[in-house]
């Protein structure tokens, strides 16, 4: 993989950045946008960022830093996924602490935001205080976005616990957006300053990058990760007017920072030191890109992924048709092609290749894997393992310089698997996944030693790129991204079956 990016610079000079704005109050806010850890997304775009820098430099500054992790009962309640893992928010916030304290870093407390009771939510809520957690729980603030007398008066933020927090720099966190960091970070504005506190708040932000051209890819990007939520990139008109510079931002930040800034005010009882909605955020992005040309093309190749992305997702009946559209549109903007993603065209063509042995209401299920920049391995669902499973088998026999013709599962292993899942469990597709086929290779390894070769391979696949002709089950999109292997799929299923489309 060609490096674009230099994530030691970036870390020393976000900071460096960041302590210099700590030096001006007695403990500052700091909301973090974006993923806090596993930040697949910075890493695509970005080739050589480490996707666990936020991490890295909270661990530079663990001593002065605690972490408060929000997180909303609405995502809660309808068991919002992160696509990435593919787990639920909450599920992510137990993981986050449990990583968090991994790297001995402090964790404070979890706020549940708008929250109303909801019965899911206080499931949740005595799992974690049954686990030690510290809990709060924010109430929808009254009065939010436009009555600023009543947000900041006892009826408004006055109205949320106060949390009681002892290091300088509180960083607060989420599973992904709208999870309340914000309105959490002014709550608390508002009850440190009636404690006589002097103190911050400021964004650490990745994406969009402020000082790069609004229609650079990397910023093209960050629309296409955001079709959902419908996060359009623009020039920050607050920025251009107090400083003649051009900055870019996004709508949601510029739409809401003159009631933000008169919040602010309003807590303080001073003018805010802020001009700009950028000028709250904590972005040294752009001094750790060290090729630009790097940069531009991966960000491209992530444009591509992010529209395969949406268009399974419109097929799931996830998003709508206007958020696929959307998609459409930033891809029509760079001119760009699914098939300028180059793992996919082997896919298609193995597939188109196989029409004619289809059965009756099932498609051609082939995965592509690209090993380097011309070198593809492709395999298809066949009565003993799925196209996945077969792909990946595929791979591993090519990079161990292993004959297509050896066979590395025995059917003494793979035999008695099918078996119980066809009579014992009451499978009706006996056909073994990618996880069972993968188990099956580790025992075989055991005692064949071309299988154990070929099992260690099997780190090679990381940042491998994949495309498949059909939706995966998620069982298979887990194996893969466990593996690192990054997928894409064209919007169709594998069959028209409602329950194994799951």
């Amino acid at each position: 993989m060609k490096i674009g990016f230099d994530s030691e610079k970036y870390l020393e000079e976000q900071s460096k950045f960041i302590l210099e704005r700590v030096r001006s109050y007695d403990k500052l806010y700091l909301e973090f946008g974006g993923k806090l850890l596993f930040d697949m997304h910075a890493k695509r775009v970005l080739p050589g960022f480490n996707e666990n820098a936020k991490i890295q430099l909270m661990k530079k500054l663990k001593d002065h830093v605690e972490v408060i992790i929000c997180i909303y009962a609405g995502d809660i309640e309808r068991n919002k996924i992160r696509n990435d893992f593919g787990i639920s928010y909450d599920l992510d916030v137990l993981k986050l602490i449990d990583d968090l304290r991994n790297e001995t870093l402090s964790v404070n407390s979890v706020v549940i935001t708008r929250y109303d009771n909801q019965p899911a939510t206080k499931v949740f809520i005595n799992k974690l205080e049954q686990s030690g957690i510290r809990v709060y729980t924010h109430k929808a603030t009254k009065g939010y976005p436009s009555d600023v007398d009543t947000i900041v008066s006892e009826e408004g933020y006055g109205m949320n616990p106060y949390i009681e927090t002892t290091r300088p720099i509180v960083v607060v966190t989420a599973p992904g957006p709208g999870s309340g960091k914000l309105g959490t970070c002014l709550s608390q504005l508002y009850h440190e300053h009636k404690r006589g506190k002097n103190i911050g708040y400021s964004k650490f932000e990745t994406f969009p990058v402020w000082n790069l051209p609004l229609k650079h890819p990397v910023n093209i990007a960050y629309e296409a990760a955001t079709v959902d939520l419908k996060d359009v990139n623009m020039v920050d008109p607050f920025h251009l007017e107090a400083y003649n510079e051009i900055a870019v931002n996004y709508n949601r930040d510029v739409e809401t920072f003159p009631v933000l800034k008169r919040i602010i005010e309003r807590i303080t009882g001073s003018e805010s030191n802020y001009q700009s909605p950028t000028d709250m955020g904590v972005n040294r992005i752009s001094c750790g890109i060290i090729d630009d040309e790097v940069v531009q093309e991966a960000a491209k190749q992530e444009i591509i992924r992010r529209y395969f992305k949406t268009g399974c997702e419109y097929k799931k009946g996830h998003v709508d048709l206007e958020t696929f559209n959307r998609s459409k549109l930033i891809m029509d903007a760079l001119n760009l092609k699914p098939l300028d993603r180059p793992v996919v065209e082997p896919a298609l063509t193995y597939a188109e290749s196989l029409k004619t042995n289809r059965p009756d209401k099932t498609y051609n299920q082939v995965v592509a894997i690209a090993l380097d920049e011309t070198t593809y391995v492709t395999g298809k669902t066949g009565e003993v393992m799925d196209a996945p499973a077969a792909a990946v088998i595929n791979a591993i026999k090519n990079l161990s310089n292993i004959n297509d013709d050896v066979h590395l599962l025995s059917p003494a292993i793979l035999d008695p698997i099918i078996n119980l899942k066809r009579q014992h469990l009451g499978v009706g597709n006996a056909t073994l996944n990618c996880e069972e086929v993968l188990i099956a290779l580790s025992i075989s390894a055991a005692f064949n030693p071309i299988a154990q070769v070929a099992m260690e391979k099997l780190k090679a696949l990381r940042n491998c790129q994949a495309h498949s002709t059909t939706i995966l089950n998620s069982s298979n999109e887990k194996t893969l991204r466990d593996l690192g292997i990054e997928l894409t799929s064209e919007a169709a299923f594998s069959t028209d079956s409602l329950f194994y489309n799951i």
